[in-house]
């Protein structure tokens, strides 16, 4: 990269290509799949992803995609995120309490109460502990970055937790709109933005184009 300014010696570039973060993300990408629900409690904190495998008409693409992988490392996730300990925002990082399990819970919770099925859902993640922790919330952004996985990137709100009393004016999301069930979402009463066939064709063509713009 050159500037017109004179600063060519301060930049720093192309640091992510050969990063930790990539060494962590192939790390993942390495781990053999385990099927949702997670049963045994894990005491850590890290990164996860969570793939799909069944037949709801919108993810087809994907799911197709996901059960004639033959590589693990090629599995395409649905949704990416992180578990960090308490602490993190402030600095007074404290050890985890099942915080993995707390999230992939969480996320079950969510799942079961909809029109999906949970046990079309598998994950993996990487436990990171000690200073590696710092790592976290980076490695969570590269990796949504790397695959703009579908829940975390063209529809919002399967990560979102109760609003909260005094907040039931806000608008459903998009994810619940076309995923009802949650106890809290339907108690929302903001207008909508799109429908649910709205929804539906948008996460319908990101899927075509990005799932197969990226591995073939």
């Amino acid at each position: 990269m050159a500037s017109e300014n004179g600063f060519d010696q301060f930049f720093l570039t192309n640091i992510l290509n050969d990063s930790l973060l990539h060494i962590a993300i192939d790390f993942l990408n390495s781990r053999e799949l385990i099927q949702m629900p997670v049963q045994e409690k894990i005491p850590y904190s890290g990164v996860y992803a969570i793939y799909y495998f069944g037949d709801y008409p919108t993810y087809q693409h994907l799911s197709n995609h996901n059960n004639n992988v033959t590589d693990v490392r090629n599995y395409y996730p649905i949704y990416v995120g992180k578990a960090v300990p308490r602490g993190t925002r402030t600095g007074q990082i404290q050890n985890a309490t099942q915080s993995l399990y707390h999230r992939l819970h969480e996320h079950t919770k969510s799942i079961k109460s909809t029109n999906l099925d949970i046990s079309d859902f598998r994950c993996r993640f990487v436990i990171m502990t000690g200073h590696d922790e710092e790592l976290i919330v980076p490695l969570e952004s590269e990796m949504i970055r790397k695959y703009t996985p579908i829940w975390n990137s063209a529809m919002s709100g399967f990560g979102i937790h109760h609003p909260g009393s005094g907040r039931f004016g806000q608008k459903k999301s998009e994810w619940d709109t076309l995923h009802p069930g949650r106890y809290f979402a339907e108690m929302l009463t903001g207008e909508l933005d799109l429908t649910t066939m709205e929804i539906n064709e948008k996460v319908v063509d990101w899927l075509n184009n990005t799932v197969e713009d990226f591995y073939f």
